[in-house]
């Protein structure tokens, strides 16, 4: 049983209407990383929805969170800003200065102008949650009554956060943050209370009160989260690995959310994805990779699978170069399986068996929709990298393919070649993967030659020019051209990769020069021999 079925199954023996939440603060750009909460969030309801069950799907936007510092995506004139809610400040421009100009006329907030290219590749990728945000929640009621009873039990709200996360608050402490002066959430002291009115000082020295029934401020963050549990009826909800640790906001969440007359969501926890060699994913730091920016290179179908195929718990490390490469060639893999004819062999041990339905779960979650059919391009992704790069348009491509005028490609694959050609023109493209055939070689690439490279090119050249030209062929004659002159093979593929890519390494060679005219590729070592000799 897939992971997010065990999810649902134990959410149907707790009643059958469900609302599963998610939700981020819009601080900067969005990235892959974020893609695990709402994926897994999303992989939940249609589970659940998969159930019988009756489930809203939700996805908060906490736009009435602070600008906590001025990133470094950001012009310095921010500064003006920190403390204000991103949903109440203006977006950035091209030079990351506040854009009054489209804040004042369009209304597109700091917040808005992060969050709607994330909404769009959410789409993109199947997912069109029900959108609460934060600021106008707090401004049209729906925080009043929580907001009421955590600032009327303030007390009891204190004990559970210094019990549970063992650290003391502050003795000026209170559940509700007003909004200064100058509408900053920060450097200000509560003064007083009486509902629905919190009296303040701020750090300008002004005093003045806050009205909780009209979002003049908020609640902090431990308090906010319980607060939207009880409001929406947040049934269950995935957080990333710090909420859920001992003492975390879950921890006292689950224990204020009892104060508000509501039952604590059923909690997912789930780990981090991190940029390999480079750790986890941060907006601010600029530490990232955007959906958008993927959604350029692979189908949807990919990035859905990368979250599908591993248990929540499970930390994933990814980048666009080669894991990219594994994870597109692993959904081909698992299209082309028999999953019913595996399921019924004979001796299928228990492990085989959850194996394999772990396998079909994974794969069903990557649909973009519960109503989409899976379509193979049946061609793997690193061989057509290599078509890209080495035919000189997409008609050879298709040709090599075995298409013509009477049997098109199907879609599937036309938009992966598209893809393709994009990756290839990137930054990700690993340096094993890009392929460079020098037409014109010069002297630099063989200071490295002596007497032993020198012979075995010569015979190389003889051997490819007799050789039948297909991958194995191909791939007998590079070795034999050294040991035919009792010479390592290792010689072989040095002498093959610096005469005809510039480089002592490199993918494959075999396949590639399958795919290239036979004449091209001797006139290339003619061109060699000619300037070693010269």
């Amino acid at each position: 049983m897939h992971w997010a079925d065990v999810t649902a199954q134990a959410l149907a023996h707790k009643g059958n209407k469900h609302i599963i939440s998610t939700g981020i603060t819009p601080s900067g750009e969005f990235h892959i990383g974020h893609l695990r909460e709402i994926l897994t969030g999303d992989m939940i309801s249609r589970a659940a929805k998969n159930a019988g069950l009756d489930v809203d799907f939700i996805f908060i936007v906490d736009d009435a969170d602070p600008l906590r510092k001025v990133y470094p995506f950001l012009d310095e004139e921010y500064s003006q800003f920190i403390g204000h809610q991103i949903g109440s400040i203006p977006a950035p421009d091209q030079q990351g200065k506040p854009d009054f100009e489209k804040f004042s006329k369009d209304g597109l907030s700091y917040a808005d102008y992060f969050l709607n290219p994330f909404l769009d590749a959410l789409r993109t990728i199947g997912v069109v949650p029900r959108i609460i945000k934060n600021m106008n929640s707090y401004r049209t009621g729906e925080f009043n009554e929580v907001s009421k009873i955590a600032c009327d039990k303030a007390q009891e709200i204190r004990e559970i956060i210094e019990r549970v996360s063992t650290r003391e608050l502050s003795k000026d402490w209170f559940p509700w943050s007003p909004l200064d002066s100058k509408g900053s959430l920060e450097g200000v002291v509560v003064t007083g209370y009486e509902y629905p009115l919190v009296h303040w000082k701020d750090s300008h020295g002004v005093e003045g009160s806050s009205d909780i029934t009209k979002g003049e401020g908020k609640l902090p963050w431990r308090i906010d989260w319980p607060a939207k549990w009880a409001w929406i009826g947040v049934t269950c909800e995935a957080f990333g690995k710090d909420h859920g640790a001992a003492g975390g906001s879950y921890a006292t969440g689950r224990e204020i959310c009892q104060l508000f007359g509501q039952q604590p969501p059923q909690p997912l926890t789930y780990e981090w994805i991190s940029l390999k060699g480079k750790g986890a994913m941060s907006s601010s730091s600029g530490n990232t990779i955007g959906p958008i920016e993927a959604l350029e290179l692979v189908p949807p179908e990919i990035l859905r699978l990368l979250i599908a195929q591993s248990k929540p718990n499970k930390a994933i490390e990814f980048d666009t170069g080669m894991s990219l490469v594994n994870l597109a060639d692993e959904y081909e893999r698992l299209l082309s399986r028999d999953f019913d004819k595996e399921l019924v062999e004979e001796e299928l041990s228990r492990r085989k068996r959850v194996q394999i339905e772990d396998a079909i779960g994974a794969l069903s979650m990557s649909k973009v929709s519960q109503d989409s059919t899976f379509e193979s391009s049946n061609v793997p992704f690193r061989h057509l990298c290599l078509l890209a790069q080495t035919k000189t348009s997409d008609e050879m491509v298709w040709k090599s393919l075995g298409y013509s005028n009477e049997q098109k490609p199907p879609h599937s694959l036309v938009d992966r070649l598209n893809k393709m050609k994009l990756w290839i023109k990137s930054k990700h493209l690993p340096e094993e993967m890009r392929i460079s055939i020098v037409d014109n070689p010069t002297s630099e690439t063989f200071t490295e030659f002596g007497d032993d490279e020198i012979k075995v090119l010569i015979v190389l050249k003889k051997e490819l020019e007799s050789c039948e030209w297909n991958i194995e062929e191909i791939g007998n004659a590079i070795p034999n051209s050294a040991k035919s002159v009792d010479l390592s093979a290792k010689i072989a593929y040095f002498v093959a990769y610096n005469s005809l890519m510039g480089r002592s390494r490199g993918p494959r060679l075999a396949p590639i020069l399958a795919e290239i005219d036979r004449e091209r590729i001797i006139k290339i070592l003619e061109k060699c021999l000619t300037v070693i000799n010269s």
